[in-house]
């Protein structure tokens, strides 16, 4: 078992990292070349727009749910409102453009544009209803939107600009020093924990004796939400769960619930934004999947 665990962790290691090293350098592009004023007007209003915003970007992003981890703290700590940031956190791992082209080569044009139309509309429901909550106070980071000359704002400061050299110092500290500490240590605990999952879990003979008919969403849920899976690598697992009886309502819910929830996703939510906001992502999460995954059985097949 220590062998299947260290081969899981080294396996998640080898996918995640990558992903994550991405994840902070556009947190640390965003953090210091998005103006304050774009993310207060775009990301910081009640509303549809910024929540149908940030979801239509995370569907065109091509980074998984560990590298929009960082983005989305990064734009939390500039000033937009915890709706979009949600929205953000389920539309961007949710889907990818490699995920929807291996969809449609797979499982068919049927699934492909569902699963696409279906992330949208969770992203707006959970960025609705994340909008409605109180969160903690927020961090300040007014040291960081200052000119270190002047102590001015830095849109206000037209003496002390910062050269390019300068501004990728910023962008490096803050993508691999200010959120590795920040996010860090969750992250690193919830690749631990995925791999422990992956090691001890045994899904072939659940699958195989329980799982052909209604359990089999139950099992799709739970599955998606204690394992990390990416959107793209979803897909095969799907259609070879399809192909061992699982039904295609149970499978879309895999698709929906097993790229957006991770060990990392969840521990860097309850740090930031306290376990009664990381209930209600975890319960709108599954409730969308699984009412989107019966409704996607039904109208195909007339059944669930």
């Amino acid at each position: 078992m220590l062998t299947d665990f260290l081969f899981h962790l080294g396996h998640y290691l080898i996918e995640v990292v990558p992903a994550l090293m991405i994840g902070f350098f556009l947190s640390g592009l965003a953090h210091e070349f998005i103006p304050q004023r774009w993310v207060d007007r775009n990301l910081g209003r009640p509303g549809v727009r910024p929540i149908l915003l940030s979801t239509l970007v995370g569907t065109m992003l091509p980074i998984c749910c560990w590298g929009s981890l960082p983005v989305a703290v990064g734009f939390y700590k500039k000033g937009a409102r915890l709706g979009p940031v949600l929205a953000f956190l389920v539309a961007t791992p949710a889907t990818s453009i490699s995920a929807l082209a291996v969809t449609y080569s797979l499982l068919g044009p049927s699934f492909a544009v569902y699963i696409f139309f279906a992330v949208i509309l969770m992203g707006l429901a959970i960025g609705l209803v994340g909008n409605r909550l109180r969160v903690p106070a927020r961090e300040e980071d007014e040291k960081d939107e200052e000119c270190p000359e002047c102590h001015k704002k830095e849109e206000a400061c037209h003496v002390h600009r910062k050269g390019l050299g300068q501004r990728l110092v910023s962008v490096l500290k803050f993508a691999y020093v200010d959120m590795p500490r920040d996010i860090g240590l969750e992250t690193v605990i919830g690749i631990v924990l995925a791999a422990g999952v992956a090691t001890y879990v045994p899904l072939k003979a659940l699958i195989e004796n329980y799982l052909a008919g209604a359990w089999g969403y139950a099992f799709s849920l739970v599955f998606g939400l204690l394992m990390y899976i990416c959107s793209t690598a979803t897909v095969p697992l799907a259609d070879a769960f399809i192909n061992q009886g699982l039904s295609i309502g149970a499978a879309m819910v895999l698709l929906l619930a097993g790229p957006v929830t991770s060990y990392g996703t969840i521990l860097v939510l309850r740090k930031k934004f306290g376990g009664k906001i990381l209930f209600i992502y975890l319960a709108m999460v599954s409730i969308m999947s699984l009412l989107l995954g019966l409704l996607y059985a039904i109208w195909l097949t007339g059944k669930i």
